[in-house]
């Protein structure tokens, strides 16, 4: 198989799997299971699987001596990584409090407001002021929230604090992206995810003591939800983003991300059966289209600087 298509059918399924989250979340919620439960599960379980396969990974590459560990390279510190990573948790916790409050096919839509906020966010802090391409973008995605989010729609019934808790989740996950991608790009990908995922599961245990692990509930059944949303949500889609976008470019990358907006949107309809009519699918497709038409921004300067 050819390595760009390859390389697009990882991201398309990282995506996906990113994508499911939020059906699978409301599941959990059915049988039971509190917010409390449910982030502090998935994040201890996605901090233990990367630290073993990081672990894994690097005592195969001692014992074939393909290269050298990362012990005697110049490495970002580790805290500063792990506070990254604490903007993942409180991403988890605002966005699984929305799709209790919100349908989840909403909550996504929510969720990806990020778009706008990082613009908003760079111009603030960065002082980078947003071109009129990126304005009329916002615009387009603004548009498609209110037809998305089915404001014009009597058969849905808006929570304002679970709108609130989605554009905190949208803020806390500008922020991620932002400091991710400055951040320990010197560390092997494992570890740099390892670490990221352990100071989620620190502010999520901060916020919310892991009582399930005395109470009997862990062992109960909550200890599978957490494994199913780790990887759906942990551990799948960066492992597959990491090998899919070296192959596919970074614009293209990020395009081909964008499949997990449908993908919440398509799964909360036929699985959770709720309401998604004509006018909410063109919501998404404009929001869609605004992703798109932003990851080409790149591709489209190579093409007129040849």
């Amino acid at each position: 198989m050819n390595e760009r298509i390859k390389g697009g059918l990882l991201v398309f399924m990282g995506a996906a799997s990113f994508g499911l989250l939020s059906t699978i979340v409301k599941f959990a919620y059915t049988n039971g299971y509190t917010l409390r439960e449910i982030t502090g599960t998935q994040s201890f379980s996605g901090m233990i699987i990367l630290w073993l396969l990081y672990l894994a990974t690097r005592s195969f590459k001692k014992q074939k001596k393909s290269e050298e560990t990362d012990v005697s390279q110049p490495t970002t510190s580790w805290w500063k990584i792990a506070l990254a990573g604490t903007f993942t948790g409180l991403v988890g916790i605002f966005y699984y409090q929305c799709v209790k409050l919100l349908p989840a096919s909403v909550a996504i839509i929510l969720l990806m407001q990020y778009l706008w906020i990082s613009i908003l966010i760079e111009a603030v802090v960065f002082k980078k002021k947003p071109s009129k391409k990126q304005l009329l973008l916002l615009g387009v995605v603004l548009a498609g929230t209110l037809l998305a989010g089915g404001i014009f729609s009597q058969e849905i019934i808006l929570n304002p604090k679970g709108i609130i808790f989605g554009l905190f989740a949208a803020t806390c996950y500008a922020i991620f992206l932002m400091t991710s991608g400055r951040i320990g790009n010197d560390l092997p990908v494992l570890k740099k995810s390892a670490l990221m995922i352990t100071g989620s599961c620190t502010v999520t245990w901060i916020i919310f003591p892991p009582v399930f692990f005395f109470n009997g509930v862990f062992w109960g059944g909550l200890a599978l939800w957490g494994l199913i949303l780790a990887l759906l949500g942990t551990v799948i889609p960066p492992l597959l983003f990491s090998m899919g976008i070296p192959r596919v470019g970074v614009s293209i990358g990020a395009i081909l991300s964008a499949v997990e907006l449908p993908v919440a949107v398509l799964s909360s309809a036929f699985i959770l059966h709720e309401f998604v009519d004509t006018m909410r699918w063109i919501g998404v497709i404009l929001i869609l289209t605004a992703i798109i038409a932003t990851n080409l921004r790149t591709k489209e300067i190579r093409i007129n600087n040849k």
